[in-house]
């Protein structure tokens, strides 16, 4: 749990594909300041960072382009279809995300941020839940995801499936969150729910923290 005075972190996850960057995009319309853990793991795994070098001891060079940069699609196509080469992966890279979290954490609170929202996928299992004092999650059919992770990633219904498979499963989001939203309709519905919630936040911290 978050210890600044005055802050306070929630954690935004949820199921791949399911439109955790519109809910996102809603609360950042809201006021919160949004730390993205997507945005900080490409850092973190640039070429001459000690996390790729890491990596690198373990999967060999051959996850590296010609330019020394780390190819992608390679190493997801390593992790995503084999559980244990992923959770080796989690468990080098997983160390270094979560630190430049806490760096950010402590620097938006320095420049007098209060509502930060950590947008990360693997909330739960790289344990950035402990910095947060709200949890929401978002949800929605299979069909749906593939759909979009399709779409999104520009990548077969088999590969889609296998980041699917590769997550934590609805009913952990669902006994492990605070705030559950269903992204089951169109995008007017996500961003009238995603607003709903973030007026019950900002509520909630209005009460606790200046009540």
């Amino acid at each position: 749990m978050n210890s600044l005075e005055g802050v306070m972190v929630v954690g935004l996850t949820g199921q791949t594909g399911a439109g955790k960057t519109t809910v996102c995009k809603v609360f950042s319309e809201n006021g919160f300041s949004v730390i993205n853990a997507d945005h900080i793991s490409r850092l973190v795994m640039e070429k001459g960072q000690p996390c790729l070098a890491e990596i690198c001891e373990f999967f060999g060079k051959d996850i590296l382009l010609e330019n020394g940069n780390l190819d992608r699609p390679k190493l997801a196509g390593l992790v995503f279809t084999d559980k244990k080469k992923l959770e080796l992966l989690n468990s080098i890279t997983y160390p270094y995300i979560t630190a430049e979290i806490l760096k950010m954490i402590r620097k938006l609170s320095a420049e007098g941020k209060k509502l930060i929202l950590l947008d990360a996928p693997t909330l739960f299992e790289s344990r950035a839940d402990d910095f947060c004092e709200l949890i929401i999650s978002v949800i929605s059919r299979e069909e749906f995801r593939a759909e979009r992770i399709m779409k999104r990633d520009n990548i077969s219904r088999e590969s889609a499936q296998y980041r699917m498979d590769s997550q934590l499963k609805e009913e952990f989001f669902r006994t492990h969150s605070d705030f559950i939203i269903k992204n089951n309709s169109d995008i007017d519905n996500l961003f009238a729910v995603a607003t709903e919630v973030t007026d019950k936040i900002k509520d909630y911290y209005n009460n606790k923290y200046k009540g």
